[in-house]
């Protein structure tokens, strides 16, 4: 089979692929169960007496949505929280990973560190966002910080866990071959943590959102967290509702991205498939 053959039956491969995906009993299933819990949303708590600042129905919160997009910046606070949402994971899974390989170079320093960064981890790190606006003030530095924290245990715990079970034997025959300590990370240590790595940043990202919403609810003056606590404060249910899925699809994104990244990082271990 000739290469422009081969090419033109892969390209026409994906349409049939993806049309199979979306046909799978599991996407039908998993719509009509939004389906069904969107209609009961929007019925019961009225049919039940409930008041609307108590569980706004889907129609009220859509409404609210609209007012909120024309009154509070709705926008700009969503780019907002967005944005410190994955520049925090950034900024923390990168010293996480640092820090994990690092120590994982050496078992002396990992003794030595290892109470400190325990103490830290146990910390509740949320309580640490009113320090830092005593620090930084009112601005997006606390909630940066808070995120970056948050972030970090995850990726460093499970990148330097992974260092401890590399295989020795193979450190060893590299070595044997007079490889660098920098071409046995590259080869044999950093591929061999890899897939550590990525459980870290998938449990890291779904944690991002959550310093982000602590920093913005305990002293932040724009974000999804700030509406949160303004419609709190004003018994606006309907605009928590909202900023609460506003989170949540941001977080959806980040994990999504991440899960993409590691299919592709990873193709090459076998998956389990029941």
């Amino acid at each position: 089979m000739s290469a422009d053959a081969t090419h033109t039956e892969i390209t026409a491969s994906r349409p049939s692929r993806l049309r199979t995906g979306l046909l799978q009993p599991h996407v039908w299933m998993g719509l009509a169960v939004l389906v069904v819990l969107l209609l009961i949303w929007e019925f019961l708590p009225p049919a039940l007496g409930v008041p609307k600042f108590i569980i706004p129905t889907i129609s009220d919160m859509w409404e609210e949505l609209g007012r909120m997009y024309r009154r509070e910046n709705l926008i700009q606070n969503f780019w907002s929280t967005a944005l410190y949402t994955t520049l925090g994971f950034a900024i923390g899974s990168a010293l996480g990973a640092a820090l994990g390989y690092l120590l994982g170079f050496s078992a002396f320093w990992e003794r030595v560190f290892s109470p400190y960064i325990l103490a830290l981890q146990i910390a509740p790190k949320v309580a640490f966002a009113p320090l830092f606006i005593m620090w930084f003030g009112y601005n997006a530095t606390p909630k940066l910080l808070v995120t970056v924290l948050i972030v970090f245990f995850p990726v460093l715990v499970n990148v330097l866990a992974a260092m401890k079970t590399v295989d020795r034997d193979m450190v060893n025959l590299a070595r044997a071959y007079s490889l660098t300590r920098w071409q046995i990370f590259l080869k044999i240590e950093f591929p061999s943590t890899l897939p550590n790595l990525m459980a870290g940043l998938r449990i890291s990202s779904t944690l991002a959102v959550i310093g982000v919403t602590v920093g913005e609810l305990v002293g932040g003056n724009t974000g999804l967290g700030f509406l949160i606590a303004y419609g709190g404060g004003q018994a606006n249910a309907a605009m928590v509702f909202n900023a609460i899925v506003l989170l949540t699809v941001i977080g959806i994104v980040l994990y999504t991205a991440l899960a993409w990244a590691e299919e592709r990082l990873l193709h090459y271990i076998p998956k389990a498939h029941g």
